[in-house]
This record gives C-alpha cells, structure tokens and sequence, in this order.
C-alpha cells in the first residue's frame, strides 16, 4: 500500500526517525526513533541530562540534529525553509517548563500572544484570553501582571497561552516542575481534560512519574540518548526491565549506574565528598 493509499489515521502525527545529536565529543542523542500517532498523547521520560530536552528542541527546530528525519503529517519539517517553518509553527502550542511569561505583558496579552501577532484586534483577543483563562481555572484576572501570579498560577497562565490559539500539536516541557503535590495535580487534570475535550496530539517530556502515569497514552524512555523502552501506563508497575524499574522506584543502585553516565555520576559525588572533607577538617 503506497503512502497516498494510508489511511490518515495510520500516519503518525508525529515521526521521529534516527535523530543523533552531539555536542562536541559529548552524544546527547543517538539514532533515537519515535513515533505519536494523532490524537494521542506520549511522555518521553528519562534521567536529568539524558536528552530528553534536547529531542523536544529538535522537534520544535530551536535544534538542528546532526543526522535524522523529524515528520509532521508525513513532511520532513528538517527540511522546510525558515518561512514555511514558521508557518507550520502555527499549529503548534509550547509550555516551556518555568511559564516563561512576558514580565511586561498583562496576563490576557500573555495569554493571547500569538492572536495578537497574528494580527487579531485587541477586543477579541482579550475576549479569547478570557475563556481560556477561565477553563485553566483563573476567572478575572486578566488585568494582572506576571509579578502577582503564584508558580501555580503562572503554569496555568502558561498553558492557558499554550492553547489559547486552539493547536492540533502541543508540547509540555515538564509540566509540573516546581509545584508542589496538590497544584501538580490540577495540572495534570488539566491536561488530561485538554486531550480528552480537543482530541489535541501531546507530547510531553518529564522525570515525573505520577504526571507521566495520568497524562499519557504511551510512554517512552529515554537512557543516554537512546530510545530504551516504550509502554502504557497499564504496564508501569509490571514491566520487568531493570532500567525501568531502577528510574520508576528511585534507587541509587542498579543497571544505570553501571553506565558512563553513572561512573561519571559516581566520580562527581565522591569528589564533592572530597571537598567537603577538605573543608570540614581545616
């Protein structure tokens, strides 16, 4: 069956396809695949510095892979000109992990940033920004400014901009990062309700386990740059892999630690105990 003859459905959303990443004599991505089909929402987790944020950034173009293919509907978008990227950006809705707000902007502006670049008069703009604001469940405060906002409130004003220009594809850069367990908790009920009312494609990126558990479909695990393992949230307390059981219950030791990255880990500890030794017996 040739590719015109697929079913729409059968054609990922998104398809990254061998993606390697260095920099300098430093591989922080290699020959990492992964597809998400439409309508679905995947979790990429993984290990501090294990490339989890470099591959979102290759998938958004603010990267460059050094060999690879990422597909958006089928089109290479590595390929695209600048121009055609950015109108392909349109579609796309980003929730950078610390809100990332405009100090100098009020909350509606910041909310409805992109409608106003794009050219849609103030009056509506504000009157979007409203009703966005009010499902992420944040009536009537359209008029601050970002100084005022809780951490709390400032991720929900986040994400309220991160959809307020209705995206089909959205990307959450470790959503609850910083909140404590209650408002972790209303965003991530948030953005269950975001995939389930809109049927938006989602891509996130976390070490949060109970987020992960909650928002996704489909989870993938990064390790060292490589795609180690794919499951559902169903399987996350019976799969067996050992690298997944280590980074799921939070233990020092285990098959992770037998890595470079873990040597390096090891190494980097003992010579802070060193230092700290040094310092304490002076």
């Amino acid at each position: 069956m040739s590719n015109n003859e697929m079913n729409q459905d059968e054609i990922p959303r998104i398809s990254i396809r061998n993606v390697s990443k260095r920099f300098g004599d430093k591989v922080i991505l290699e020959d990492v695949s992964l597809d998400i089909m439409p309508g679905t929402s995947t979790t990429v987790i993984g290990m501090s510095g294990t490339g989890k944020s470099v591959l979102i950034k290759c998938v958004l173009g603010l990267l460059k892979p050094d060999s690879g293919a990422i597909y958006v509907d089928g089109e290479n978008w590595l390929e695209l000109s600048e121009d055609e990227h950015l109108d392909r950006m349109k579609r796309v809705g980003m929730l950078f992990q610390g809100a990332a707000l405009f100090d100098s902007l009020k909350v509606w502006e910041n909310v409805a940033f992109a409608l106003l670049e794009r050219g849609m008069n103030r009056k509506d703009a504000h009157t979007r920004a409203s009703e966005v604001l009010t499902w992420v469940g944040l009536p009537n405060i359209e008029e601050k400014m970002p100084a005022e906002l809780s951490g709390g409130m400032a991720k929900r004003v986040g994400l309220a901009r991160t959809i307020c220009h209705e995206p089909d594809i959205v990307f959450l850069d470790e959503p609850t990062t910083g909140l404590d367990p209650i408002m972790s908790d209303v965003i991530n009920r948030l953005i269950v309700n975001l995939h389930k009312d809109s049927g938006t494609t989602i891509m996130s990126i976390t070490h949060d386990m109970k987020s992960a558990a909650m928002i996704s479909d489909n989870i993938a695990m990064l390790c060292h740059g490589r795609m180690h393992r794919q499951v559902t949230p169903d399987q996350l307390n019976s799969d067996k892999d050992p690298v997944l059981r280590q980074f799921i219950e939070g233990r020092a030791d285990g098959p992770i630690n037998c890595s470079d990255w873990g040597k390096e880990m090891e190494d980097a500890v003992m010579l802070l105990r060193s230092k700290i030794e040094e310092v304490v017996n002076r």
